[in-house]
């Protein structure tokens, strides 16, 4: 994989991690590492509204980029992204899904079928 595509130390960092992570296997965790080390002109941005129109009560997703508050969320899900906004995480909370931070995943790779990448 390339060298980390920001000057921003923490977000090279995290990057890296992931790399490191899936060196040991996970396909999943390589994806959203080279999602994450994209270009920010096309760096992912979702919508409430597509999470709940493709996702199912339960369901694990990342996203590797900004989880936005448009739309409403009509069941439970699990969900990591690299940042969210003040709305979608109001909202979340309020759905009571759980929320997990992007480097969290390293720490406890998810794993099964039910774990998707959206955006």
């Amino acid at each position: 994989m390339k060298t980390p595509n920001t000057k921003n130390q923490s977000f090279q960092e995290l990057i890296l991690k992931l790399t490191k992570k899936s060196e040991e296997g996970s396909k999943l965790i390589s994806r959203v590492a080279q999602d994450i080390n994209r270009s920010r002109r096309i760096a992912r941005e979702v919508n409430l509204s597509r999470i709940n129109r493709y996702t199912k009560e339960g369901e694990t997703i990342i996203v590797p980029g900004k989880v936005l508050g448009g739309g409403e969320l009509d069941h439970k899900i699990t969900i990591s992204a690299l940042k969210f906004s003040e709305s979608a995480l109001s909202k979340l909370k309020k759905n009571g899904s759980t929320i997990i931070p992007l480097n969290d995943i390293i720490k406890d790779p998810l794993t099964g079928k039910r774990v998707r990448i959206i955006g």
